[in-house]
């Protein structure tokens, strides 16, 4: 089944699929963990639309490629098109908040880094976007005071809250926009949280958003 952008109450979103922009090591305790250094700015990075599959069904674990960890982030749906768009203007521009999984091939995403080359290949690849339905932008009260948790097979993974955001969410859109032409439909996810770790088979998975969403998904 072919992905389409929903509201939490099964609503579709009147938006086409499009590509999702990443930001890398935006909370300073998931670039510790990984003993990388912590950006001057936002780092980015782009799925393309074929990255993403519904986070509702159960998910597919590349296999042969290494160990593949799970990221949980906190996802922006835009509903409007931003190109050098100030703060009030990203703002006006929400059109959902959500959860996404950035699943990343680790073992080569650091071969890779160690060769300097891009790292499209562990980040972009075909179904490594789930994401989840989306809220409207009404139901959350302060996009920087939410709280994202990941339940591994009853076990709390990743437990984290959008306040420790090192670049804010409407400062972050802006950026990106700065960059490149965000148009409707397209997500930006806005970092992890500490606690990444690898995803197998059969594994149960439990996503949350607050009180707002909460997706149970497995990987395949």
């Amino acid at each position: 089944m072919s992905y389409q952008h929903l509201y939490q109450d099964g609503t579709s979103v009147d938006l086409p699929l499009g590509k999702v922009v990443c930001v890398g090591r935006n909370y300073a305790d998931h670039a510790a963990e990984l003993n990388n250094p912590i950006p001057t700015e936002p780092m980015l990075f782009i799925k393309p639309a074929t990255s993403v599959v519904d986070m509702d069904q159960p998910f597919e674990v590349p296999t042969g490629l290494g160990s593949v960890h799970f990221e949980t982030e906190m996802s922006i749906l835009i509903g409007s098109t931003l190109s050098k768009a100030d703060e009030a203007e990203a703002e006006q521009a929400i059109a959902g908040i959500g959860l996404g999984l950035d699943l990343t091939l680790r073992d080569l995403q650091s071969k890779l880094k160690e060769k300097g080359h891009p790292w499209e290949k562990a980040k972009a690849f075909d179904g490594s976007c789930p994401l989840s339905a989306f809220v409207k932008p009404v139901l959350v009260a302060d996009l920087q005071d939410v709280e994202i948790k990941l339940t591994v097979n009853g076990e709390v993974r990743q437990h984290g809250n959008s306040s420790h955001m090192l670049n804010q969410v409407l400062p972050l859109i802006s950026y990106i926009s700065q960059f490149f032409t965000l148009t409707p439909g397209d997500v930006v996810l806005t970092g992890t949280p500490a606690g990444v770790g690898p995803v197998l088979p059969g594994d149960e998975l439990t996503v949350e958003l607050a009180d707002l969403i909460s997706v149970s998904t497995q990987a395949k």
